[in-house]
């Protein structure tokens, strides 16, 4: 199983305007895909460090908006932090114990316009990672 990789994650959502428009303005992510409208549609982003695409989704199934929590990693918290706030993302004060107290793994959060959740943190080491 080396060769494989994330390729999406899916994230439910309630108003795909509202949404399409956080992550395409806001964070400054790239739309790929734009299909269908109404409650057929769905939305691909990239990110601009590349990897998985996030899709938006107004296909919900047995997903729920607002009940995700996603993680993300820059090499620069600060200058994210920054960035985001300047763009009118309501994001949280930058902490400094994402893996718990004295990991000294700097991090904030902030929510997307259906309340999921997304961590940004700068340190690499995780569990698992050390």
């Amino acid at each position: 199983m080396a060769d494989e990789k994330l390729l999406m994650v899916m994230v439910a959502v309630t108003d795909m305007a509202k949404a399409k428009a956080f992550y395409a303005e806001q964070l400054g992510w790239s739309v790929t895909t734009d299909y269908g409208q109404g409650d057929q549609h769905w939305v691909s982003l990239e990110l601009p460090g590349g990897g998985a695409s996030l899709t938006l989704s107004t296909m919900h199934g047995h997903m729920k908006p607002g009940t995700m929590t996603l993680y993300l990693s820059t090499s620069n918290i600060e200058a994210a932090h920054d960035r985001l706030n300047a763009k009118g993302v309501k994001v949280h004060d930058v902490k400094d114990d994402l893996y718990g107290p004295g990991s000294g793994v700097k991090w904030f959060d902030f929510r997307d316009p259906d309340g999921n959740r997304w961590l940004m943190a700068q340190s690499e080491k995780g569990p698992g990672n050390a």
